[in-house]
Protein backbone atom coordinates (compact mmCIF):
# COMPACT_ATOMS: atom_id res chain seq x y z
CA UNK A 1 0.00 0.00 0.00
CA UNK A 2 1.21 3.42 -0.73
CA UNK A 3 1.75 6.24 1.70
CA UNK A 4 -0.95 8.60 1.71
CA UNK A 5 2.08 11.36 2.53
CA UNK A 6 4.19 10.29 -0.17
CA UNK A 7 4.29 13.07 -2.94
CA UNK A 8 1.59 12.91 -6.14
CA UNK A 9 4.18 12.35 -8.69
CA UNK A 10 6.60 9.68 -6.46
CA UNK A 11 3.70 7.98 -5.62
CA UNK A 12 2.30 7.24 -9.29
CA UNK A 13 6.19 6.18 -9.79
CA UNK A 14 5.59 3.77 -6.85
CA UNK A 15 2.98 2.54 -8.12
CA UNK A 16 3.56 2.11 -11.41
CA UNK A 17 6.88 1.02 -10.30
CA UNK A 18 5.80 -1.88 -7.85
CA UNK A 19 5.10 -3.81 -10.91
CA UNK A 20 5.26 -4.56 -14.64
CA UNK A 21 2.00 -2.42 -16.21
CA UNK A 22 0.61 -3.27 -19.65
CA UNK A 23 -2.61 -2.09 -20.92
CA UNK A 24 -5.02 -1.78 -24.35
CA UNK A 25 -5.12 1.82 -25.25
CA UNK A 26 -6.81 3.13 -28.49
CA UNK A 27 -6.26 6.84 -29.96
CA UNK A 28 -8.39 8.23 -33.11
CA UNK A 29 -6.20 9.19 -36.10
CA UNK A 30 -7.23 10.71 -39.63
CA UNK A 31 -5.56 8.13 -42.02
CA UNK A 32 -4.63 10.11 -45.45
CA UNK A 33 -3.25 8.07 -48.12
CA UNK A 34 -0.26 7.15 -46.36
CA UNK A 35 0.11 4.95 -42.74
CA UNK A 36 -1.57 6.96 -39.60
CA UNK A 37 0.16 8.04 -36.83
CA UNK A 38 -0.16 9.51 -33.90
CA UNK A 39 1.32 12.93 -32.63
CA UNK A 40 3.98 12.61 -29.71
CA UNK A 41 1.83 14.87 -27.73
CA UNK A 42 -1.36 12.81 -28.54
CA UNK A 43 0.43 9.56 -27.42
CA UNK A 44 2.36 11.00 -24.24
CA UNK A 45 -1.38 12.14 -23.20
CA UNK A 46 -3.17 9.06 -23.59
CA UNK A 47 -0.30 7.24 -22.01
CA UNK A 48 -0.66 9.86 -18.54
CA UNK A 49 -4.00 9.58 -18.72
CA UNK A 50 -4.12 5.67 -18.86
CA UNK A 51 -1.08 5.49 -15.68
CA UNK A 52 -3.38 8.05 -13.69
CA UNK A 53 -6.81 5.74 -13.92
CA UNK A 54 -4.77 2.75 -13.63
CA UNK A 55 -2.97 3.93 -10.17
CA UNK A 56 -5.55 6.35 -8.76
CA UNK A 57 -3.18 9.53 -9.17
CA UNK A 58 -3.10 12.54 -11.05
CA UNK A 59 -2.67 12.76 -14.42
CA UNK A 60 1.51 12.48 -14.04
CA UNK A 61 4.05 14.39 -16.84
CA UNK A 62 4.74 12.24 -19.97
CA UNK A 63 6.76 12.95 -22.97
CA UNK A 64 7.69 10.75 -25.98
CA UNK A 65 10.21 11.98 -28.80
CA UNK A 66 8.30 11.94 -31.88
CA UNK A 67 5.42 10.50 -33.73
CA UNK A 68 3.91 6.94 -33.38
CA UNK A 69 3.61 5.21 -36.55
CA UNK A 70 0.36 3.20 -36.56
CA UNK A 71 1.95 0.13 -38.00
CA UNK A 72 1.58 -3.67 -35.76
CA UNK A 73 4.77 -4.41 -33.92
CA UNK A 74 6.13 0.00 -33.89
CA UNK A 75 8.00 1.04 -30.15
CA UNK A 76 8.67 3.96 -28.87
CA UNK A 77 9.88 4.68 -25.45
CA UNK A 78 8.35 7.30 -23.42
CA UNK A 79 9.32 8.64 -20.39
CA UNK A 80 7.54 9.38 -17.00
CA UNK A 81 9.17 12.59 -14.98
CA UNK A 82 8.05 12.89 -11.00
CA UNK A 83 7.95 16.13 -9.40
CA UNK A 84 11.49 15.36 -7.58
CA UNK A 85 12.87 14.59 -11.05
CA UNK A 86 12.74 10.79 -11.39
CA UNK A 87 12.05 9.47 -14.51
CA UNK A 88 10.26 5.98 -15.18
CA UNK A 89 10.75 4.74 -18.79
CA UNK A 90 7.53 3.70 -20.42
CA UNK A 91 7.23 1.31 -23.69
CA UNK A 92 4.34 2.20 -26.19
CA UNK A 93 3.78 -0.68 -28.82
CA UNK A 94 1.03 -0.72 -31.45
CA UNK A 95 -1.03 -4.08 -31.16
CA UNK A 96 -3.34 -3.37 -34.39
CA UNK A 97 -4.64 -0.57 -36.29
CA UNK A 98 -8.33 -0.90 -37.26
CA UNK A 99 -10.14 1.67 -39.54
CA UNK A 100 -9.07 5.35 -37.81
CA UNK A 101 -7.99 3.61 -34.57
CA UNK A 102 -4.18 2.56 -33.06
CA UNK A 103 -4.32 0.36 -31.00
CA UNK A 104 -1.33 0.25 -28.42
CA UNK A 105 -0.01 -1.94 -25.41
CA UNK A 106 1.79 0.58 -22.30
CA UNK A 107 4.22 -1.29 -20.22
CA UNK A 108 6.38 0.49 -17.58
CA UNK A 109 9.75 0.03 -16.29
CA UNK A 110 10.40 -2.09 -13.30
CA UNK A 111 12.27 0.81 -11.64
CA UNK A 112 12.92 4.22 -11.72
CA UNK A 113 15.87 6.15 -12.29
CA UNK A 114 17.35 8.90 -10.38
CA UNK A 115 16.98 12.71 -11.08
CA UNK A 116 19.86 14.15 -12.91
CA UNK A 117 22.18 16.08 -10.55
Amino acid sequence: MLNARMPTAASVLAAVAAGALLLGCSAHVEVGTSAPKLSADKVADTVAQKLAATTGQPKPHVTCPGDLDGKVGTTMRCTLTGSDGRTLGVTVEVTSVSGNNVNFDIKADDKSSPAPN
